[in-house]
């Protein structure tokens, strides 16, 4: 063996130890605890007794047993994430580009106020957003009623026609800032001399930002919609301390529903099932959204 593929034989054995106790917290933290889900999904199990084998049951009762709803907890998922992408993320834009432009006064002030909610417990922030919504003493009754919009008044998580977007508006607001910061790195990362030579061509500050700084960030806009979509997919907190579900499962999402299953009905195959089609649902959107952003690219 010559001396040259020998040292590349001791270069890829080092790569390995150092690169071991990583791999071990990998499978140990994410890969086995997802083929755990897939094997105890394919059983009908109360998490006591023995489970019975029964295949891929529990998949085909998910999508075709109208009293579990999982295709309606889907639904308000993706109606969270739509808002995510088209209202939360241009606002999150919108707000990098202004506050990138190297033209705002304490700008790292104005970075801190918006990043403020992301830092905050969601259990808190659910909290402060149940007082707002209270029917008796809440803050945004008691605004109808100072612009003298009485008949708007509303019990706003308790209703089905609007416990749905009572969740979509907090969600909204809290995370604006989180995907602000992001796009604020990438827009403070643009060359200067590319604007100026835009500015030099006459293209006004929105041009140099349509045509020159979002072409530039697309791959962390790219990251934006995927964390918006799957974190949508994943939502709990807000949905459990708001609503809980309800009114009438209305506002159930699948990680509620998995909640129901194993903590109320028992049900931990069933469970099981839901999380690894959560699992599932989160690889192809975030390889969707990859595949259209670099199509576009194309």
């Amino acid at each position: 063996m010559s001396e040259k593929k020998k040292r590349k034989i001791e270069e890829g054995l080092a790569i390995f130890v150092f690169l071991l106790p990583g791999l071990f917290l990998f499978i140990s933290i994410l890969i086995a605890p997802i083929a755990v889900s897939v094997y105890r999904s394919m059983f009908d199990w109360n998490g006591f007794s023995e489970g019975t084998f029964i295949g891929f049951d529990n998949y085909i009762e998910l999508f075709t047993n109208g009293s579990i709803k999982f295709v309606n907890s889907l639904k308000n998922s993706l109606i969270l994430a739509f808002f995510s992408v088209f209202v939360q993320l241009p606002l999150a834009l919108m707000l990098a580009l202004i506050l990138g432009r190297h033209e705002t006064r304490k700008e790292r002030t104005f970075l801190s106020i918006f990043f403020m909610p992301v830092l905050i417990s969601t259990v808190v922030i659910g909290q402060l957003w149940l007082k707002i919504y209270n029917p008796d003493y809440g803050l945004l009754n008691r605004f109808l009623d100072a612009v003298h919009l009485e008949n708007w008044k509303h019990v706003w998580v308790g209703d089905i026609k609007t416990a749905l977007g009572s969740i979509i508006v907090p969600t909204v607001w809290q995370y604006v800032g989180y995907h602000m910061l992001l796009m604020y790195a990438g827009v403070k990362g643009v060359d200067l001399d590319l604007r100026e030579a835009a500015m030099l061509d006459g293209a006004t500050k929105w041009q140099v930002d349509r045509y020159v700084v979002i072409p530039i960030i697309k791959p962390i806009l790219r990251v934006s919609v995927i964390f918006a979509v799957t974190g949508s997919l994943k939502t709990y907190d807000l949905v459990r301390i708001l609503t809980e579900g309800g009114p009438f499962q209305s506002t159930e999402v699948p990680s509620t529903l998995l909640e129901n299953m194993l903590f109320l009905r028992n049900r931990y195959g069933m469970g099981s099932t839901i999380s690894v089609m959560l699992i599932l649902l989160c690889f192809a959107f975030a390889l969707l959204i990859s595949a259209a952003f670099k199509e576009r690219d194309e």
